[in-house]
């Protein structure tokens, strides 16, 4: 197999961190064979390099022979191509999310590049018990998080135009997402983004929230941190109301639970992802409410589904499995969210997710949390 070559895309990048066991804004990462490999950093990042990495060998990239340039990527890919032919070796593996301006200097500098689709793909999604701990603290620190929002909420009161003002001022999104964030720097995590929306927003399921916080409502939480030191994410949501529950609200909000519930039961290793969104889609039908995935559209006037049922978890947010419509086996090792939803334009939407692990008897649900609609049930 020919080597794997990286070059660092900063902090964010996944397949870097995985490959080297640490984040750096610039560096140049070369694997030979599984216990041979080469992570070649600036100055300022070596002392940090050597600390967190495992590579074999971490060196100053002025040792190893780095040439200043105006074109940085340039600079990296001649440096890398006279380490590979220090080595005998012209053609690499390559991630195929690094940027097309590096591919491209790659090419320029000599080296022969081959983009490798699948990689790490079956290792990162495997996790290991030290990095199910990971995602597992990172969960905790999202329940933490989305305690303190919902305290907020708990406190607040309405005003006579039906939005929650609390000590003396309106509970805003922003307002929420703020107090999220610092709970997080509190215990090491950080989330780039959240949601913290409102109703009738919240219909839209990515919408992150802005604004004012209206009461007898729905009001989603979905937060879903990094740990700054681990690097691995939790992923959970909650909806709460504030004041009267709408009778439509409740029904949803009992229906995306009993679908929650019945998704959780299925997941055990050799299970397919698609049967469990499936299974999900027909609970929600069953209950009078429809998907967008095919078969299984039930009412398309009323609140539905429109996304799927979850994902995995781990460096990203986002990553492999897929619980969909879309054959994909689950395996042990593997960490998904469940997050059944619905949605209507006008109304708002609910959504309830829990993380966990997959393992051959069963889910190990790292989620605690109740799933109550009630704001005093957390607290």
């Amino acid at each position: 197999m020919k080597p794997l070559l990286l070059l660092s895309r900063g902090s964010e990048d996944a397949d870097f961190r995985y490959a080297s066991r640490v984040s750096l804004e610039e560096a140049l990462y070369l694997r030979f064979e599984p216990a041979d490999d080469l992570l070649v950093v600036t100055g300022f990042e070596l002392d940090q390099a050597r600390r967190e990495s495992r590579a074999t060998r971490v060196v100053d990239r002025g040792e190893a022979g780095w040439t200043e340039q105006q074109d940085r990527l340039g600079a990296w890919a001649d440096l890398a191509r006279r380490l590979l032919a220090d080595r005998g070796v012209s053609a690499v593996r390559i991630s195929p999310l690094l940027p097309a301006a590096a591919y491209e200097a790659l090419r320029q500098s000599g080296i022969d590049v081959e983009i490798d689709h699948g990689l790490f793909h079956d290792e990162r999604r495997r996790k290991s018990p030290e990095e199910a701990e990971c995602v597992r603290a990172a969960q905790g620190a999202a329940e933490a998080a989305c305690v303190e929002v919902i305290g907020l909420l708990a406190a607040a009161e309405a005003a006579g135009d039906g939005t929650l003002w609390l000590e003396g001022s309106p509970l805003t999104s922003e307002r929420l997402m703020a107090r999220a964030q610092a709970a997080l720097n509190e215990i090491g995590y950080a989330a780039s983004e959240m949601i913290v929306a409102g109703s009738p927003e919240c219909a839209q399921p990515h919408f992150r929230g802005a604004g004012a916080i209206r009461a007898n409502a729905p009001v989603i939480i979905d937060i879903f941190p990094r740990g700054t030191s681990s690097h691995y994410h939790g992923d959970l949501t909650r909806t709460v109301v504030v004041g009267e529950v709408p009778d439509e609200v409740r029904r949803m909000h009992d229906a995306c639970v009993a679908a929650l519930d019945e998704a959780i039961a299925m997941i055990a290793d050799g299970v397919n992802g698609r049967d469990v969104h499936l299974a999900v889609c027909r609970r929600l039908v069953e209950r009078g409410y429809g998907t967008v995935t095919a078969g299984h559209e039930g009412d398309p006037a009323g609140p539905r589904m429109t996304h799927s049922t979850g994902h995995g978890v781990g460096l990203e947010v986002h990553e492999a499995p897929h619980l969909r419509d879309l054959d994909y086996p689950l395996r042990a090792g593997d960490v998904v969210t469940v997050e059944p939803g619905l949605y209507l334009a006008g109304l708002g939407g609910v959504r309830v997710e829990d993380t966990g692990m997959v393992m051959a008897g069963g889910f190990r649900n790292f989620t605690t949390l109740p799933r109550s609609l009630d704001p005093a049930d957390y607290l």
